[in-house]
């Protein structure tokens, strides 16, 4: 039972959610990836108004953890910071692949399937994980290449949901295959507050000094030294 905000700048669209006991009460949205740095603090200083709230009522700060851009990574996890350290609060560290997949996964209600949210990487690669319907690993986060036959082992046990900014690559390569599926889904904050509950509960709390987004794979610049 808390009072839990979730950041997310894991993408292009950058969000924070105000949720109490899994149930979000409101969010904000920002489109614009390369003002999430100056857009989410005041997402978060317009939620505690409008709900009339001070920091000393939030039982926690949760963030989307990676992976996904570098830098909206980091603008999301320093933003999550600063606010415990200055309020004394504890920090959830929430993994934004099984975020995405929690929100497809409460839209759909399919529990037939499987879930594999895809975010964009650079050229054919893809960040990607799969889930179940109650958000069990099938795959692990990773970082994969995609190339026609990636996945075929997995589709042909199950009907799979693609989805995320990355799926669209996947959709080009992947021959028809009835199992494939290609969801539309856009990210939110709102889609982390059932797993920042649960992990509230669980006490699953990150160190405030040592904590680092989950990149997966090292920074690339196309920018010469």
């Amino acid at each position: 039972m808390a009072l839990i905000l979730n950041i997310d700048t894991a993408t292009t669209i950058g969000s924070v959610s105000l949720s109490r006991d899994g149930q979000v009460l409101q969010t904000l949205i920002n489109e614009k990836q390369q003002d999430h740095a100056a857009s989410i603090i005041l997402f978060v200083q317009q939620l505690l108004k409008e709900h009339q709230l001070l920091p000393e009522a939030l039982d926690a700060v949760a963030v989307s953890a990676g992976p996904g851009s570098y830098t909206g990574l980091r603008v999301g996890v320093a933003t999550a910071k600063g606010l415990c350290y200055a309020w004394d609060k504890p920090l959830l560290a929430i993994s934004t692949l099984q975020m995405m997949a929690q929100g497809l996964v409460a839209e759909l209600k399919d529990e037939q399937a499987w879930y594999c949210p895809m975010l964009d990487a650079r050229r054919q690669e893809v960040f990607m994980a799969m889930y179940t319907p109650h958000l069990e690993e099938i795959m692990s986060p990773q970082a994969m290449i995609l190339e026609a036959t990636s996945l075929d082992a997995k589709l042909a046990q199950k009907k799979i949901y693609f989805f995320g900014d990355g799926s669209p690559k996947w959709e080009l390569m992947l021959s028809s295959h009835k199992n494939a599926i290609f969801a539309k889904y856009v990210i939110s904050s709102a889609h982390m507050a059932p797993l920042s509950e649960l992990a509230f509960e669980k006490r699953m709390f990150v160190d405030l000094a040592y904590f680092s987004p989950f990149y997966i794979k090292p920074f690339y610049s196309t920018q010469k030294p």
